[in-house]
C-alpha cells in the first residue's frame, strides 16, 4: 500500500549565482511499513528531501503526498499539527530542553496540542528506551546515547505513522550507534512505523529494506534489499 507519493520535487536556495538547486526533479514512492535507507555524499541533498517529507522545508516546486495527505497544500497552523501528529523526526543533534527532564521533553509534542499524555504509552518507550531510571533527569545528566533515546522517545509519543531520522548516529560513538539503530527497528516493526533514515553509514543503510541513493539532487539508484 503507497504511503508516500513525491512527485517532481525541486527545492532551490538563493538566487543568480548564489543560487544551488539541492533538489532536481526527484520523484519516487514508499510503501507503508517499509525501511529505507537515503544514502549520498555530503550536500547531495538527502537531507533537504527528508524535511520536504517531514513537512518542515516546503519545495520550490513539485508535490509531497504522505498518508494520502497533499502536505503542502495545508496552511501552516493544520501542517504544524499534521507534522507532530504524523510524523516522528530525529535529527543527528538531539534538540533537547536543557531546563526540562526526560519525560517532559519526550511529552513536549503532546502538551503543545493540548492532548492527554497515554500514560501507558509513556511507560512502555521508557522500557523500550531504557530510561526508567532516567526519568527526572535533565539532559545535562545524560550520556550523548541516552539524550538521543529522549529525542526517539519524543518523536514517539504521537504514535506517528512514519519516523524520519537524519543521521541519528551522526554524533554517537559506534556502540551507541548501533544500539539507536537497534531501537529505531523495534519501533519499526512493534508499532508497524514507515521508517526513513538518512545516513552516510553503509553498515545502516545496509539493514533497510530499500536503498535510495541521492547524488547532485536527483535519485541516481533505488534498489529493494534481498533477503
Amino acid at each position: 500500500m503507497e504511503f508516500l507519493r513525491i512527485e517532481n520535487l525541486r527545492k532551490v536556495y538563493g538566487k543568480g549565482e548564489n543560487q544551488v538547486t539541492a533538489l532536481d526533479g526527484v520523484s519516487l514512492t514508499i510503501e507503508k511499513g517499509e525501511f529505507a535507507a537515503i544514502i549520498g555524499p555530503s550536500g547531495s541533498g538527502k537531507s533537504t528531501l527528508l524535511h520536504a517529507i517531514a513537512g518542515v522545508d516546503a519545495p520550490t516546486s513539485g508535490k509531497v503526498y504522505l498518508i494520502g495527505q497533499d502536505v503542502y497544500a495545508q496552511n501552516s497552523e493544520k501542517l504544524a499539527i499534521f507534522r507532530r501528529r504524523q510524523v516522528g523526526l530525529i535529527y543527528q543533534f538531539h534538540n533537547l530542553i536543557p531546563t526540562l527532564n526526560v519525560v517532559e521533553n519526550m511529552t513536549l509534542p503532546i502538551l503543545m496540542d493540548r492532548q492527554r499524555v497515554n500514560r501507558k504509552r509513556l511507560e512502555e518507550l521508557l522500557e523500550l528506551l531504557g530510561l526508567q531510571e532516567r526519568r527526572d533527569h535533565l539532559p545535562s545528566q545524560l550520556s550523548g546515547g541516552q539524550q538521543q533515546r529522549v529525542a526517539i522517545g519524543r518523536a514517539l509519543m504521537n504514535a506517528p505513522q512514519v519516523m524520519l531520522a537524519d543521521e541519528p548516529t551522526g554524533s554517537l560513538d559506534s556502540r551507541n550507534g548501533a544500539e539507536i539503530v537497534r531501537l529505531l527497528k523495534a519501533s519499526h516493526r512493534a508499532y508497524g512505523q514507515t521508517l526513513i533514515i538518512v545516513t552516510h553509514d553503509e553498515n545502516i543503510a545496509l539493514q533497510a529494506d530499500r536503498i535510495i541513493c541521492i547524488s547532485d539532487g536527483r535519485v541516481i539508484r533505488d534498489e529493494r534489499q534481498v533477503r
